[in-house]
């Protein structure tokens, strides 16, 4: 049953229509009131309301671009329910091209906020309050940290039935089991029963086509999976959940050869990266501990000894040796072939003969 929205900001938007509000979320320092612009979007009919939110850190922006694209030109009716549309949750990072908070804090660990607490905790408090717990779904979109990239990766906790539903309907190949941190908008989400996903995917800074496609279709796919749009979600071909992740660090400083990619799949003891000096004088490699796909990247060749280079999901030799079966079969054409390639070219990628 849905959530009663006989209290909520958007309760007198009339059906088939849409409406902006700007929530009121503190003053700046010349004393000017902070408005946080959302969009609600009402079906024809009642049903379940679903939030879509981006830019929980401020420099993630990749799903500020696709929200901006729901809103300007959706591809979709919505039949039933209500769509709430945040493309920039932290309004005051963003405003300053920074991941955090102006008081240095991490927006994403301070859910479910306190009223009277730091700018950071009320401004969660107003999300949670005003949007959160007046919803039943909630997608939230996030990017790697800067000088990283991400390959596209829900993460779930697939214990909740309805992330579950949400995460197999999203249809990204890889899908990481997890309730995410304490503090963190989904795990705060989800523990108030609205069931919320996450999308992990590209840069800090950009706008990628790669991105807004993979995250226009998953979306689509989640609101046919919750009856808001009609028709049925194709689900993709082949998907794993993986229950842990790895980050694979230098072992010493250098220049950093790369021989994979994004997404790529790994075999145990598979070269990852050649670590060369200035003058290509060799000094060390990195290689895969176990059977892997890259889940995530260094964009940034030069290292210091310890800093993280590949972040890899890990899950079964046979689930592995699916997907690289899988992929060796995708159609180039297909929004995986096509996104598979697009975060490809984030990675200069030399194969180990030096071709």
């Amino acid at each position: 049953m849905a959530k009663s929205t006989s209290d909520a900001l958007w309760k007198d938007v009339p059906l088939s229509s849409r409406k902006e509000f700007f929530l009121e979320i503190a003053e700046s320092y010349t004393g000017i009131n902070i408005r946080l612009p959302l969009q609600v979007w009402k079906g024809k009919k009642e049903g379940p309301t679903l939030f879509v939110s981006a830019a929980v850190h401020g420099d993630e922006i990749n799903g500020t671009g696709t929200i901006r694209e729901l809103i300007a030109n959706p591809e979709f009716e919505l039949e039933c329910g209500t769509l709430v549309m945040i493309p920039v949750v932290n309004i005051q990072g963003f405003e300053r091209h920074t991941r955090y908070m102006p008081d240095r804090r991490d927006l994403n660990r301070y859910f479910p906020g306190v009223k009277t607490g730091s700018v950071t905790s009320r401004l969660a408090d107003v999300i949670y309050r005003e949007v959160i717990c007046h919803c039943d779904y909630g997608i939230d979109l996030h990017t790697a940290s800067v000088r990283r990239t991400n390959f596209p990766h829900v993460r779930a906790d697939m214990e909740d039935e309805k992330c579950k539903m949400m995460a197999e309907a999203f249809g990204t190949e890889v899908v990481l089991n997890s309730s995410g941190p304490e503090g963190s908008l989904r795990y705060e989400a989800t523990k108030a029963g609205c069931s919320t996903i996450v999308l992990e995917a590209g840069e800090v800074w950009k706008v990628e086509t790669a991105y807004v496609e993979t995250a226009t279709r998953g979306i689509v796919n989640v609101l046919k999976a919750v009856g808001m749009v009609a028709g049925e979600f194709v689900p993709t071909e082949h998907q794993i959940v993986c229950e842990t992740t790895k980050w694979l660090r230098a072992q010493s400083g250098g220049f950093l050869q790369f021989h994979v990619s994004p997404g790529e799949t790994l075999v145990k003891g598979q070269k990852i990266s050649t670590n060369t000096g200035l003058l290509g004088k060799e000094i060390g490699s990195i290689l895969a501990p176990c059977h892997s796909i890259i889940i995530g990247m260094s964009t940034m060749p030069a290292v210091s000894p310890g800093d993280a280079v590949v972040h890899v999901a890990l899950s079964t030799k046979k689930d592995m040796k699916d997907l690289e079966d899988f992929i060796d079969n995708i159609d180039d054409e297909s929004i995986e072939g096509r996104t598979r390639d697009d975060f490809a070219t984030n990675i200069h990628v030399i194969e180990e003969n030096g071709d």
